[in-house]
């Protein structure tokens, strides 16, 4: 049966090289990625998600763009309702497992039958029933089913005549003003077929806006957003929002590292500005140990420890940053022992 599917491994290393961004007289800056712990993580045994979705009914239409605008626009574009559209809920399936493959923590798997038979009350769909989660999860060899149990979009739009100061002509004009809002409500469950659990439910809900104005209603909704367009973007952002509660999320930092000094430390900044820091560190060994500057030194030992640190060794990186500090006081390594602390304590988090 033909499905997407995509795989990824456990994290080599947490940390991931960005860009150079810019040098001073003596160091080099780089961005580089820290990984945050998700604020709902799963049990470390969920590795594997299936992704399905339980709410598609005959209420659900694969709306055609232009004839969904059309029946705002019979309205005068002054319409409130709900609208079932298919592809909306199938892009944020679709979007969600990349979010959460890229996230580094969870391989997906999205089938061709994704849509699954399901009853549900006035509000949502009923529980799935164990027997149907280990199927499903056996055949996709997956570890957990992640479901879109309750999926709601409601569309309200408006069009005006608006009158508007003008601050450069210093007067008042008249323009044509639209407004659509998208308000949404979705419930995620994560069911654990070992343990027979639902490990996570979450109901998110939340509302996006759009907005313009110009003199001609031609000029106006030649670049308004469509409704279709509108409720792909409101599938994406349910997306980003949940995986970001069950994903690992990153945050750029900045470090530095010293690249003057002496014709090692230019030979070690090129190799490192091209992503070798093995190389580099070796070089800045040499240094470290035969050195009879305390500065020259003190230099080359913080460096390795952003060498380690880059390639994903926080241990070392804090071993040669200690070194460093011990040859030599510097404020900015002080500053790097806090940074790199913080990071181990981050690192704990994400192993629990």
């Amino acid at each position: 049966m033909e499905q997407i599917i995509l795989k990824t491994g456990k994290f080599i290393s947490y940390l991931f090289f960005a860009v150079l961004t810019f040098s001073c007289t003596t160091t080099h800056s780089l961005l580089i990625e820290i990984p945050q712990p998700a604020s709902k993580n799963l049990p470390e045994n969920i590795q594997s998600l299936l992704l399905v979705n339980r709410t598609l009914d005959e209420n659900y239409q694969d709306y055609n763009s232009d004839s969904l605008q059309n029946i705002f626009y019979r309205k005068q574009f002054n319409l409130d309702t709900v609208i079932y559209d298919k592809q909306a809920v199938d892009t944020t399936l679709k979007a969600l497992g990349e979010l959460l493959y890229e996230s580094g923590r969870y391989d997906f798997v999205i089938p061709v039958d994704r849509f699954l038979d399901f009853k549900k009350n006035s509000f949502l769909s009923y529980e799935m029933s164990w027997d149907k989660v280990k199927e499903l999860c056996e055949q996709y060899q997956t570890d957990a089913v992640l479901s879109i149990d309750h999926y709601k979009t409601e569309v309200e739009t408006s069009f005006n005549r608006e009158t508007f100061y003008n601050p450069m002509s210093d007067e008042y004009v008249d323009a044509l003003l639209a407004q659509m809002q998208v308000r949404y409500e979705v419930m995620f469950r994560i069911y654990d077929p070992v343990n027979e659990k639902v490990i996570l439910r979450e109901f998110e809900r939340d509302t996006l806006f759009w907005e313009d104005a110009d003199a001609t209603t031609r000029d106006l909704f030649r670049r308004f957003t469509p409704v279709k367009q509108a409720l792909n973007e409101a599938g994406i952002a349910i997306a980003i929002d949940f995986s970001e509660k069950i994903g690992t999320n990153w945050h750029q930092e900045q470090r530095s590292y010293f690249t003057k000094g002496n014709q090692v430390f230019e030979q070690a900044a090129d190799l490192s500005s091209n992503g070798e820091w093995q190389q580099s560190i070796a070089l800045w060994e040499q240094v470290a140990e035969s050195s009879k500057s305390k500065v020259e030194k003190s230099k080359a030992e913080y460096n390795i420890a952003v060498g380690y640190e880059i390639l994903g060794n926080l241990d070392q990186a804090v071993a040669w940053a200690l070194k460093s500090y011990e040859t030599m006081y510097r404020p900015l390594t002080y500053d790097y022992l806090e940074k790199l602390q913080k990071r181990k304590d981050e690192l704990k988090k994400l192993e629990k």
